[in-house]
């Protein structure tokens, strides 16, 4: 999805996550751990898009990545600067945010939380921040070969 113009990112950006879900068979949710782990990557999309609004400039892209064991969430932004990684804060353990006024601070809390593994790497222009989570047994099955979502413009991306 790229997110040229568009306003609402965060909640786009969930609605396209579920049509994502959703052509993989995640949605409609069959059992308690999918609906779960649906909630999981509504969770992890909404904060690292949050994160790219707040921190970054602004978000440039959300692609999802499916294969047959994981769900990769990849979000870019314009800064170059990495996240900082919830456990190398300084200063008095305050949450982050609080000296700046903003509500929050929580996002990559919950994101090393939820996901099985995150980071960041350098983009061309700023960076991409990414997340992952294991796909539950009930939806493993081989996507076609390695499925992927875009947005292009508002219109899906077939790669």
């Amino acid at each position: 999805m790229v997110f040229d113009g568009l306003t609402d990112q965060v909640s786009r950006s969930r609605d396209f996550t579920r049509r994502a879900l959703t052509a993989w068979h995640w949605l409609p949710a069959g059992t308690p751990e999918v609906v779960e782990a649906v909630e999981d990557v509504l969770l992890l999309v909404s904060e690292l898009v949050a994160n790219a609004c707040r921190h970054g400039g602004g978000p440039g892209a959300l692609v999802l990545d499916c294969t047959e064991d994981r769900l990769r969430v990849e979000v870019t932004d314009r800064s170059p600067q990495p996240p900082v990684p919830p456990g190398s804060r300084t200063g008095s353990g305050a949450r982050p945010g609080a000296a700046d006024g903003w509500p929050g601070g929580y996002g990559l809390l919950i994101v090393e939380r939820l996901g099985r593994a995150w980071g960041s790497r350098p983009g061309a222009v700023g960076k991409c921040v990414w997340a992952e989570v294991p796909c539950p047994p009930e939806v493993r099955r081989p996507p076609e070969p390695r499925a992927r979502a875009e947005l292009s413009g508002g219109r899906p991306a077939r790669r």
